[in-house]
């Protein structure tokens, strides 16, 4: 990989201290989410997970390893996020706003300012170099489009769209919506203020007005 210089684990000595995994890869990823993957050293996720470098190592290998775990953990969260938002027991309007009011639970998870997407946020810039977080990014995404197309899908069957809708196109633009409030997210923007971004979209989507609540 080029560019990258992978942290080696060293000798390891005596037996690593008990740890809670769970808490220490939340740790670790709001970390990695506050200063980014290249940013972020071993000493400072040690320092996060009360954890030494050795019992780091033992638990979830080098700093590659354990971001890879991180970001994947990321992923089977918001993911299952999405998906429960966009159950067709809803009408559409409504499943597409709980979407984007869970992304943006997540986006405003963290103490103080905004830290929008962790995909968006740490992923995007080591993808380009780094294959293992470029399949990660891609995947990702390419579920998110998969759920929204299908949610259209079903919502044309229902007759809440146009019978000559694009559900791939529509999806296209919902996932890309859900990006664009990450990046003002994080560029500061007010929750309120994504919130009617999002309503917006949808009422283009949707092909009507969908009302403030």
């Amino acid at each position: 990989m080029a560019g990258k210089k992978i942290e080696t684990a060293p000798a390891r000595r005596g037996r690593p201290r008990a740890y809670d995994a769970e808490a220490a890869l939340k740790q670790a990823t709001d970390t990695f989410w506050r200063t980014g993957y290249s940013g972020t050293s071993l000493d400072s996720i040690a320092a996060a997970t009360g954890m030494n470098p050795p019992s780091l190592y033992a638990a979830f290998g080098n700093k590659h390893a354990l971001y890879l775990e991180a970001l994947a953990r990321y992923w089977e969260i918001s993911l299952a996020a999405t998906h429960e938002a966009l159950a067709e027991d809803r009408p559409l309007a409504e499943a597409l706003m709980l979407a984007y009011d869970a992304a943006l639970s997540i986006y405003f998870s963290g103490k103080g300012s905004a830290r929008g997407c962790f995909v968006l946020g740490t992923a995007v810039a080591e993808s380009v170099e780094d294959a293992a977080i470029r399949s990660s990014v891609a995947q990702g995404l390419r579920k998110i489009d998969a759920d929204f197309e299908a949610r259209f899908r079903a919502a044309r069957e229902r007759g809440e769209l146009k019978p000559d809708a694009d559900p791939e196109a529509l999806a296209l633009l919902a996932s890309a919506t859900m990006h664009s409030i990450a990046i003002r997210a994080r560029a500061g923007a007010r929750r309120t203020e994504l919130r009617e971004f999002a309503r917006k979209a949808v009422s283009v989507i949707c092909g009507r007005k969908v009302e403030a609540d």
